[in-house]
């Protein structure tokens, strides 16, 4: 255990952790990023364990950036109630390397007042095992690497940042809590752990993820109870998870239960869902190249996009103006009207057999992304598979004799032919 003059002057206490700086060139310190940062509330005395960033300012200081936002930091709470009670000071501490079931659970959403020791201990099935921290009276995971205990003050604020954050601008300087580290404790050989916060995807972004998309799936499916949604995926490269959410439904899903899903998925989290997607089954949420092609295919944005104001601006770069506190969501229905004739690729088998050759020729390896075959679904007949076959095979002629045999007088170009149809008999 670290305490006392151990934590003063150059190369001791915080200065002896290497600490990396995640974005080189615009970071002013470096920061603790993949953090456990424990509080009590001091009313029912539930602990809560949030991810937030801490950047070195001394060997014994640091300052903690809490969100004050909507839907944004437990913490935060335990550090205004600490206010209002008059008390100067709020315990914490901040763990490095806590075991996974508990570093997973700190950067989750969960109800309010639900104690994220108890979430882990179900996912691990097991209890956590924990102990009561050196200096601070606080709870603590008992195999954690590093403990950093100390007070936030509650009366003075510290400039922090610039650092570069997940919502892919640096956050400036802004004023937050800086914390007097009273005792570090540590494993023998401990190894410090750390995200590398920037522009997403990031280690932070990806623990998330596994967490936040059954947590929206579960509550369009049980909590509103529709049972259309399959899939529900928070954008990830570049936008945080936060600003981009596609839903994807099943396929001829009446249209007022798309719009409860979109409605239900934009509302569920504060922070979530600024833009709201709908997709058929057939886009791949992943492909923002599939995802601007069932816009610009399957959505009419006259029927098929809402606008809704007064939204919570959430995570993000912060704005000089206070007017522009509120934002907006936009959301798009981007699912098939009616069916719609199958996308230009060949078939499967034949997308196949030319893997295969460009792999016996030994050429670079491949890495197809869906969509990468078309299949014979939606507006598609036997009759035109029939003929896609016999040209395959070098049989055009037959087909062309086909045509043939059903010429017609007086029509426009372009009218269109089906040869399900009974043929019109005007000519």
């Amino acid at each position: 255990m670290i305490t006392g003059d151990a934590l003063s002057g150059e190369g001791n206490g915080l200065d002896a952790l290497p600490i990396p700086i995640s974005t080189p060139g615009f970071d002013s310190a470096p920061t603790l990023t993949a953090t456990n940062v424990i509080t009590k509330d001091p009313e029912s005395g539930v602990h809560n364990h949030g991810t937030y960033r801490a950047a070195l300012k001394s060997p014994d200081r640091l300052v903690v950036r809490m969100a004050t936002r909507v839907g944004g930091a437990g913490g935060y709470r335990h550090y205004v109630k600490h206010q209002k009670r008059g008390e100067k000071t709020m315990p914490c501490a901040i763990v490095l390397g806590a075991p996974p079931y508990v570093a997973f659970v700190a950067p989750q959403k969960l109800p309010l007042d639900v104690d994220e020791i108890g979430v882990a201990g179900g996912l691990a099935g097991e209890p956590i095992r924990v102990t009561r921290a050196k200096t601070v009276d606080l709870l603590v995971p008992a195999e954690a690497e590093f403990v950093i205990e100390g007070f936030i003050d509650t009366t003075f604020l510290e400039p922090e940042g610039p650092f570069g954050e997940s919502h892919g601008h640096v956050a400036l300087e802004e004023f937050n809590m800086p914390m007097q580290v009273t005792a570090i404790t540590h494993r023998k050989d401990a190894i410090v752990a750390s995200y590398l916060s920037q522009v997403t995807p990031s280690e932070s972004s990806a623990i998330k993820r596994v967490a936040y998309e059954p947590m929206f799936l579960a509550h369009l499916n049980k909590a509103l109870g529709i049972r259309g949604v399959k899939r529900v995926t928070l954008h990830e490269r570049m936008t945080a998870l936060r600003r981009i959410t596609t839903i994807t439904v099943e396929k001829g899903m009446p249209r007022s239960e798309v719009w409860r899903a979109l409605y239900g998925a934009t509302s569920f989290k504060a922070d979530c869902g600024k833009i709201c997607i709908a997709v058929n089954e057939d886009i791949d949420p992943d492909n923002s190249d599939a995802l601007l092609w069932a816009m610009a295919f399957r959505m009419n944005p006259a029927d098929d996009m809402q606008v809704l104001r007064h939204r919570s601006r959430g995570h993000g770069p912060e704005r000089e103006h206070e007017s522009e506190d509120e934002d907006a969501t936009m959301l798009m229905d981007a699912t098939m009207k009616e069916d719609l004739p199958p996308l230009a690729l060949p078939k499967r088998e034949y997308m196949e057999r030319a893997r295969r050759l460009w792999e016996e020729i030994g050429l670079a390896k491949l890495t197809p992304q869906s969509p990468w075959f078309g299949a014979p679904e939606g507006d598609w007949l036997p009759q035109w598979d029939e003929a896609a076959r016999r040209a395959a095979e070098g049989g055009y002629l037959e087909n062309g004799r086909i045509s043939e045999r059903l010429r017609r007088q007086r029509l426009k170009p372009e009218t269109r032919f089906r040869p399900d149809h009974k043929p019109d008999h005007r000519d």
